[in-house]
């Protein structure tokens, strides 16, 4: 059971005073009930005493205290005697509120993902007929099977960037990828660079191998801030650098060949070891010229993954690096899980010949899915800015205030699960962002985008207080 202090919470809680119009410790416990909702708080962790908390936000114990009360009636608190108050999420047979996130009329729209290509069913079928030639072989494999990682490696070559079976490692999706890096390249205390906004579960898998994680700013109209991006590198000499370069999410932009090359030579001079997310680069959704992978420019550690493309319950992933790197992270594997299962890789070796069919069949869906969503976001929020992304699975839309957090509490009273902007940050900024997938049918993207409507007018009736620190707190 992990402890939060004071001070970790009161930085998740940044002005959680207007999460609504109510009494404070209504407002406090909101703030901590969304933070459990959408993974902020993990499940288990102990809470700060009352009084440690009040201190730290200038509060009462009283406030504090009927906070919490609040979050045990509502099932997200237990209080243990000898442990505290610990999170976790109400039961189905309690009689505390249901949770939304078991609500079977919920719409999901915290996760950009994409329902299978029905060519995952036919595959399967021929996967199945050639199980049977792999069942004398052990199953534990942590480099994954080579007829496998020779299909990918020729995929790669044919992009422009010649690589060989040995190096390529099969992975069990692309978080797991991010994960066996972090804990292979990374000691505690070293620092990692990362742009924000930016994919969540890397800053908690860089997190979990004990980094610091040192930001770099992302903006929907102007990419990468470089300036900042220079003085990262030559200010902090990180160790890793996670980035996503292609469609980067939330964003949905590009980096230019430019900054690329530019960004190549700061992490050698530095001695720093780029991890590069590839597994959006090819979801441009206007036409773009397909670019050669990150790493024909220059030393680079690419991760990919059918998640983003075919389907994310097929559950694989894969590094491709230098032999050395990949030998380290397979002897590294095996203290985490014993390699990835044989069938799934069959199914992938089935779909990789029609992979660049499937490519065009999904651009396509997407497009139509950008464009549906921006017009109606266009229509509906008129005071929003609403980027047109040129590629990726989501929209970042700008607020225009610091609601992020509270819009996405009232959106899930109106059936709806988003992702509030703090979760794509470190350090709770973001509120004036949310985001928003189109990787779902035009009819879902109407029913969301009508409950964000409706939770819009929920918060919208009583003015909010936005004061300096806020405005201050936007990137």
């Amino acid at each position: 059971m992990s402890s939060l202090s004071a001070r970790a919470l009161g930085a998740l809680l940044q002005n959680w005073r207007t999460s609504g119009t109510g009494p404070a410790y209504s407002a406090l416990a909101d703030r901590i009930r969304l933070l459990v909702l959408d993974g902020r708080l993990p499940l288990g962790t102990r809470l700060p005493a009352e009084r440690e908390l009040a201190a730290h936000l200038g509060l009462s114990r009283t406030t504090v205290s009927a906070g919490y009360a609040d979050l045990r009636e509502s099932g997200y608190l237990d209080s243990i005697r000898g442990s505290g108050s610990v999170v976790r999420l109400p039961s189905r047979g309690s009689t505390a509120a249901p949770d939304p996130t078991v609500s079977a009329d919920l719409l999901d729209f915290s996760k950009a993902t994409l329902p299978a290509v029905p060519a995952v069913a036919a595959a399967s079928e021929r996967a199945a007929a050639l199980l049977p030639s792999f069942l004398g072989e052990s199953g534990f494999d942590a480099l994954g099977l080579r007829v496998v990682r020779q299909a990918l490696a020729d995929r790669y070559t044919s992009r422009g960037l010649p690589t060989d079976a040995d190096e390529i490692m099969i992975t069990i999706g692309a978080q797991h990828a991010i994960g066996l890096l972090s804990r292979t390249l990374l000691s505690r205390g070293d620092r990692a660079l990362v742009e924000v906004p930016s994919y969540p579960h890397a800053f908690d898998a860089l997190r979990t191998a004990g980094a610091r994680l040192v930001p770099v700013p992302v903006t929907s109209d102007e990419g990468w801030d470089e300036v900042a991006l220079e003085q990262a590198f030559q200010r902090t000499s990180p160790t890793l650098g996670y980035l996503m370069p292609d469609h980067h999410n939330p964003t949905g932009t590009s980096m230019s060949d430019e900054l690329r090359t530019r960004t190549i030579e700061l992490a050698a001079r530095q001695g720093t070891t780029l991890i590069v997310d590839e597994t959006m680069a090819e979801l441009g959704l206007d036409g773009q010229p397909q670019r050669a992978p990150f790493a024909a420019s220059g030393r680079a550690v690419t991760i990919g993954s059918v998640g983003k493309t075919i389907w994310g319950g097929l559950r694989l992933g894969w590094i491709r690096a230098d032999r050395e790197l990949i030998q380290r992270a397979s002897r590294a594997r095996f203290a985490l899980d014993l390699g990835t299962p044989i069938f799934e890789q069959l199914i992938l070796l089935e779909l990789l010949p029609e992979y660049d069919r499937i490519l065009v069949d999904r651009r396509e869906y997407l497009r139509a899915g950008r464009d549906h969503l921006v017009a109606r976001l266009g229509r509906d929020f008129p005071q929003w800015a609403v980027p047109h992304p040129p590629g990726g699975l989501t929209v970042w839309a700008n607020l225009g205030a610091p609601v992020s957090s509270q819009l996405a509490l009232a959106a899930r009273g109106h059936g709806l699960v988003v992702a509030a902007g703090p979760r794509f940050g470190i350090d709770g900024v973001f509120e004036r962002f949310i985001r928003i997938p189109f990787s779902h049918p035009a009819d879902l993207i109407d029913r969301a985008v009508d409950a964000l409507t409706a939770a819009w007018g929920d918060i919208v009736r009583t003015p909010m207080p936005v004061g300096d620190d806020e405005l201050a707190a936007v990137v």
